[in-house]
């Protein structure tokens, strides 16, 4: 089974991160390519760009995890993402948010884990 690991993408690469994915939307401010160090950037797995801005604006963790992962399970492009990475020993899904606990990337890590 592949082994997913979350990091934020300011941490430095390592050998053992395996396959490093940027799963967010948009680039992250002040971040290189060459610093981000990737393997891929599948933005048709982050969260739209209307759930991020509500929940930027004030919306609940919890409230966008739920909604973050009805998209998910209605995602095309994640069924595909899962597909992709199933062949993987190891991925790190690479994030840009401060918060290493409550971000996009756990909550699709813990989705990926339940569909591989």
């Amino acid at each position: 089974m592949t082994e997913i690991v979350t990091k934020r993408v300011r941490e430095e690469p390592s050998d053992d991160d395996g396959q490093r994915l940027l799963v967010d939307r948009l680039w992250p401010r002040g971040v290189t390519k060459e610093q981000a160090a990737l393997d891929g950037h599948p933005k048709d797995v982050a969260p739209s760009n209307e759930l991020r801005k509500w929940f930027h604006g004030g919306g609940s963790f919890e409230e966008f995890a739920d909604k973050y992962r009805a998209e998910l399970d209605d995602s095309q492009a994640a069924a595909d993402f899962v597909q992709e990475i199933k062949q993987l020993p190891k991925v790190t899904l690479l994030y840009g948010a401060k918060d290493t606990q409550q971000n996009h990337a756990e909550v699709l890590k813990q989705w990926l884990e339940e569909h591989l």
